[in-house]
């Protein structure tokens, strides 16, 4: 969920033609967010001020992820240490999780404010580019789902 998140504020924020989302590096089956958000500068045609916005607002979002994902390997460690015991603790883990929820949605808020100031930067131009990338990004997901639900019914 966080990286389909991360996906759509990346091609909300900075989109691009079709055909640069379809050749963005994958992985994990999932294109990475910040190579989608680099193929597309381009198509952007950006300022100097907003290349500044641009730069500051993918900083924040490698750190949001950098974030989730240290929080993650915390709160994996911590269910391990709770399974070795004869009795877990399941409240304790439970409000870990809450809590790494919490500051995980506060890192993505911030990443996302500041990929929302760089929209509201944006000419007609430069959001129907955004727009598109957004629609065509929609329809990859669609098919793959497509796709996938036809793999999963046989």
């Amino acid at each position: 969920m966080r990286r389909f998140l991360m996906v759509i504020l990346g091609a909300a924020a900075l989109s691009g033609a079709a055909p640069a989302l379809c050749q963005a590096p994958m992985m994990r089956g999932h294109a990475d967010p910040t190579a989608v958000i680099e193929s597309l500068r381009a198509s952007l045609s950006l300022n100097t001020a907003q290349q500044q916005q641009f730069d500051s607002a993918l900083a924040q979002s490698q750190a949001a992820r950098q974030t989730a994902r240290a929080n993650l390997a915390q709160l994996k460690a911590a269910l391990q240490a709770e399974l070795a015991k004869p009795a877990p603790d399941l409240a304790s883990l439970a409000a870990q999780a809450d809590a790494v929820q919490e500051q995980n949605s506060a890192a993505r808020k911030t990443a996302r404010s500041a990929w929302l100031a760089l929209y509201a930067t944006f000419t007609d131009d430069q959001k129907a580019v955004v727009r598109n990338a957004i629609q065509a990004r929609l329809a990859t997901m669609e098919s793959l789902r497509t796709h996938m639900k036809e793999h999963l019914d046989q």
